[in-house]
């Protein structure tokens, strides 16, 4: 298990109007510096069905999508990229991104980023949460109809 700090910066800016929240960057984000970098993952995939556009570049992508992407934690103990073995998990500071853009609802990536969502924050903001489910390479389980389905709800606020 392996004290982490998470390093990456929140995308967003003043015209954001959703955030979607991870868990914290896997092993081979942190390694790139670039949030769901695993070629497994299906989060950029996804985004690009259900906005119905090709990414050329990420960041560009959110921004001009007005979303604003990051994660629920500061920092965790965990053992590499597996959310179900976070211990002594801290939140990011949300604040400065609501207070800097124009956030309407919030979704969560997974159940963990969910759950903890819930623990630091359900009392604390209140915008709409949702929860979507994971587009993990370990969640295979949930196709990629279903994850386009479930990730459509996000044009409903943009």
């Amino acid at each position: 298990m392996t004290k982490v700090k998470h390093e990456l910066k929140p995308i967003y800016d003043e015209n954001s109007k959703i955030l979607i929240l991870g868990t914290m960057p896997s092993v081979k984000s942190r390694e790139v510096g670039l949030y769901y970098a695993h070629p497994q993952n299906r989060f950029w995939w996804v985004l690009e069905q259900v906005l119905e556009e090709q990414i050329k570049d990420k960041t560009t992508f959110l921004l001009d999508k007005h979303i604003a992407l990051w994660d629920v934690l500061a920092t965790c103990n965990i053992t590499g990229s597996s959310d179900a073995s976070i211990k002594n998990a801290r939140p990011n500071n949300l604040q400065k991104i609501l207070k800097e853009s124009k956030i309407e609802a919030i979704f969560t990536t997974g159940k963990t980023a969910y759950q903890y969502y819930l623990k630091f924050f359900k009392d604390k903001i209140d915008l709409p949460v949702f929860y979507l489910p994971s587009t993990s390479p370990a969640n295979c389980k949930v196709k990629k109809e279903e994850l386009i389905k479930e990730y459509s709800i996000i044009k409903k606020y943009l």
